[in-house]
Order: C-alpha cells, then sequence, then structure tokens
C-alpha cells in the first residue's frame, strides 16, 4: 500500500472514532455511490467560560445552569462550573480529564437535564469560572451570570451568557468615553497558553494601540483588560475586534458608566449583510445604534424597526452609511414609543458584512439605566436562556421574513413547579412581546427554551429586570441557535480506494 491509501484509510477511521456513531457500510451493489443525508446528531461535549463577575465589594452573583432535554444523548454524562485553575479541563492538555490536587468546591453541579441549578458568589473576589458538560448535559447546555450592584460605578444589574471559547469576536458599541470604564475579559480554558489582539476602530478607521505583541492569557485563568489602556483616544462609539493568534479564548466586554449603570456587552453574530438587533425594550427613553464594516467596502444599511404592528422606517434614520474600517453610530432616541421592537439591517443595494449593536438606556436623570443588544443569529431549531424568575421577565420575539411559529417552554423551577408550553405565531415584518409561560407551583428559577416549529426565522431575546433603590436595572440576552446538534456525514466503506 502506498502513502495516499493509508491516508485515506486513516482517515474515515479517525472520522468514525471521533463521532462515534459514522456507519461503515457495503458499497451500492450498482457501483454507483447514492448520496445520504448527513445525521443530525447530539454534541458530546461543550465548554463554557464565565468573566470575573465584578470588582465591586456589594456584587451579588447568580449563576444559572440549563440542559434542555435532547433526544439520542443516552444516559451518561456530567457537568461542572468552576473557578479558573481548577475543576475540570476541557480537553487542552489533559484530554478533559478531571484534575487533581487541591480544589475548591465547583460554584454548581447539575443533577439531570431539563431543570435548571443554581450558585452564587458576592463581592469583589469572585472569579472567572470555567464550565464543562459532556454527555446528556452537552447539548444546548447554557449558563447565566447575573449581578446585582447596589451602588458605584456600573450600579444596577448585569447580566451574560456564559460563552464558549473562540478565535474571533466583534463587539460594536463599546467606548472610552468620560463616562465608561470598559474592560474587555478574556478566558482561556486549555492548558496551554492563548495569545490574543485586541483591534479598536473608531469613527475615523483604525486607533493606535499600546500593544503590539498580543495580550497573554495563562493557562485556565482570565485576563481584564481596561480599554481605555490600549488607546489614548476617547471616544463615544467603538468597535473592539478581538482576534486570537494561539489558543483560543472566551471573550466578552463588561461597560460600566458613571451615570447610567452598566451591563455586559456579548459578542455580535458574526459579520453579515443583514443584522438583526431582537428586543428593544417598550419603554427605552435612548437607543443608540452602532455598526462596524470590517472589509474593504462601505455599506450603506437600511434601518427599520420590526414593530407589533410591521416593518417602520426610523423619522430622519432610515439609512446609515459605514464607511470601510470604521465605526459609525446614530442616535435613534426613544425610537420604540412604549411598543415592542426590534432594529433590522438590511442592505439599501450590495450586501457588505457589517457588525452592528444598540446601546440602550431606561429611566430618566438619576434612575437612568444602561444595557446593550448585540446583532444576533436565528433562534434557529432551538435556544435557551436561564435565570428567568416569577416577576421581570420580558420575552421579545420577532419575523424579519416570513411569517412564522415558534414553541416556548418554561422549565420546572429550580426548587420546584411543574413545566409549561405555549405556542405563538410571530407575523411577517412584526416583533411580538409574548405572554412567557411560567411554571405552575414555581419555585426558585427557570430556563425558557424556544423552538421553531414552521416558517420563516425569528430571532429573540430575553429581558429581565429588577428595581432596588428606587432604580430599576435591567439586561437583555440574545437568542441564538444553541447548536445543540451537529452534522455528522453517513461514511461508507469504499474499498476501490485500494485499487487506485
Amino acid at each position: 500500500m502506498n502513502r495516499t491509501t493509508l491516508s485515506l484509510i486513516a482517515g474515515a477511521t479517525a472520522l468514525a472514532a471521533v463521532t462515534g456513531f459514522a456507519a461503515l457500510t457495503a458499497p451500492d451493489a450498482s457501483g454507483e455511490g447514492t448520496a445520504r443525508a448527513a445525521a443530525q446528531l447530539p454534541v458530546e461535549r461543550t465548554s463554557l467560560l464565565c468573566p470575573q463577575p465584578s470588582t465591586s465589594d456589594v456584587a451579588e452573583t447568580t449563576y444559572t445552569s440549563f440542559t434542555p432535554v435532547t433526544e439520542g444523548t443516552g444516559a451518561k454524562g456530567r457537568a461542572e462550573l468552576a473557578a479558573a485553575g481548577e475543576g475540570a479541563a476541557d480537553g487542552g492538555g489533559d484530554g478533559g480529564k478531571k484534575r487533581t490536587g487541591k480544589a475548591t468546591k465547583p460554584v454548581l453541579e447539575p443533577q439531570a437535564p431539563g431543570k435548571p441549578v443554581t450558585g452564587s458568589t458576592d463581592g469583589a473576589e469572585a472569579p472567572a469560572l470555567i464550565g464543562l458538560a459532556e454527555g446528556k448535559y452537552a447539548p444546548g447546555w447554557t449558563v447565566q451570570e447575573t449581578t446585582e450592584v447596589a451602588a458605584g460605578s456600573g450600579r444596577g444589574l448585569l447580566g451574560t451568557n456564559c460563552t464558549a471559547p473562540d478565535t474571533e469576536f466583534w463587539f460594536p458599541a463599546a467606548s472610552t468615553g468620560a463616562d465608561r470604564i470598559d474592560y474587555v475579559h478574556l478566558t482561556n480554558p486549555d492548558d496551554s497558553v492563548a495569545v490574543a489582539d485586541i483591534e479598536v476602530y473608531g469613527k475615523d478607521g483604525a486607533l493606535k494601540t499600546t500593544v503590539e505583541e498580543g495580550i497573554t492569557v495563562k493557562p485556565r485563568s482570565s485576563e481584564p483588560v481596561l480599554l481605555s489602556t490600549l488607546t489614548e483616544a476617547a471616544e463615544t462609539d467603538l468597535t473592539v475586534h478581538v482576534s486570537v493568534r494561539s489558543g483560543r479564548v472566551a471573550a466578552a466586554v463588561q461597560a460600566l458608566d458613571a451615570k447610567a449603570g452598566g451591563d455586559w456587552l456579548a459578542p455580535s453574530a458574526d459579520p453579515a449583510g443583514s443584522v438583526v438587533i431582537p428586543g428593544i425594550p417598550k419603554d427605552a427613553t435612548s437607543v443608540r445604534l452602532v455598526a462596524f464594516a470590517p472589509g474593504e467596502q462601505d455599506a450603506e444599511l437600511k434601518v427599520r424597526l420590526a414593530t407589533p404592528s410591521g416593518l417602520l422606517t426610523p423619522v430622519g434614520n432610515g439609512t446609515l452609511h459605514v464607511k470601510a474600517g470604521m465605526t459609525a453610530a446614530v442616535d435613534l432616541g426613544d425610537v420604540t414609543r412604549g411598543e415592542a421592537g426590534s432594529l433590522v439591517l438590511t442592505p439599501t443595494d450590495d450586501a457588505v458584512p457589517v457588525v452592528a449593536a444598540a446601546r440602550v438606556v431606561r429611566g430618566k436623570g438619576t434612575k437612568q439605566e444602561t444595557a446593550f443588544i448585540p446583532g444576533t443569529r436565528a433562534v434557529g431549531a432551538r435556544a435557551s436562556v436561564a435565570d428567568n424568575r416569577s416577576k421581570g421577565v420580558t420575552l421579545a420575539l420577532t419575523a424579519p421574513g416570513r411569517t412564522a411559529q415558534v414553541k416556548v417552554t418554561a422549565s420546572p423551577g429550580s426548587e420546584g413547579g411543574t413545566a409549561a408550553t405555549k405556542t405563538y405565531t410571530i407575523k411577517s415584518g412584526t416583533t411580538q412581546n409574548v405572554a412567557v409561560p411560567v411554571p405552575s407551583g414555581l419555585k426558585g428559577t427557570y430556563a425558557l427554551t424556544v423552538e421553531s416549529v414552521s416558517g420563516g426565522s425569528v430571532y429573540g431575546s430575553r429581558m429581565l429586570e429588577t428595581t432596588s433603590g428606587g432604580v430599576t436595572g435591567f439586561t437583555v440576552q440574545p437568542l441564538p441557535d444553541d447548536r445543540g446538534t451537529v452534522s455528522v456525514p453517513d461514511a461508507e466503506q469504499d474499498l476501490s480506494v485500494l485499487q487506485k
């Protein structure tokens, strides 16, 4: 056998070993290959990373873990969320085996899919967390980090979905303005060093930064980087680009405002010709749209608001010109005017990839609070969000194209309750704040799972709000497809390659 033949056989064997499900069958009797559809199978491992929640001594943080029940996962599995440097590794150097030696108790360990589990920590010393789920806990695993800060810069409610490690992230709507303190959090889940570059783009293009050799993130650790230390420019609207030279990280931006609270800025969806920013609060007093075109072409975008009655054009802001490599922003004011709404950005002519996000303010004067909503992927097959409470939950769903039908399931409560399900029809071009199902006999918190039933693409977000000291804090989490299944090709044995 020559080296090519051995490589082909080894490749087929490796594919079967990795997926664990690839079928090896005899070739078609006719001698002609028949194309077969790839199977959608549950993922077997999911890693999630939660940034350090706060540097405030009065911060109170809750973590909520949830895995929706998925068919075909089998009975085995495990999941845990532990402080960086401890707990279960994610295969960086030890194949995902449990670490030995002195380790603190995990912040939480889920007991069964379909029911949320919570953990908590207080104060400024809470570390970043590294989570790993395997087997039946892996498909669709989501962890919500929610922090309440009673006073000081960034006071209010801060929330983020803990994110999977990757090699590239975009954050439009960051800032080095006078009232803002923004940190870029980089968390490395592996047993090898990761090196990341942080690029910053303002209204006139790329800003000169102080770090040229990349930022080193030690194994299984987290590195918060103060954005204002990377550039001397003080700009209200910035786009941050995190790219990884070696290894992988999870990235998130914590944006704290001295006067208007703060929140986490989650990564935007990958650059695309059209962008949907779902779930602008109906009582928003200020909405600022920020967009960036990472390529070499300018983007001309049509700006529309999907309302309960259809797609509308904001007065005086029907289009947004985004120059290549530059950050563009426009103040839309109280664009929703008391109704549910989502921003829909589409090309006026040729599609040019962009990323976008909205900075949303509720309240007035000393009672202002801020949250961010990035452009997001569609719900797709299924999406979940954890840490929903008996009050203060708003689920916004929008269908920018065709009319769609979705099923929404409320899980049992973390401390008791029975699941509930409702089905909704979202008309073409509209946004609805739907009446979410609540588990009967609810105790604790619950998770919401949205599943597409029929029709066009649906985009969604969940707003969570609490009131403390007369200020209503809020945070908004988008609902992108959980990618709980993966397409696995149907491999066939073909002995004819041995004769070539």
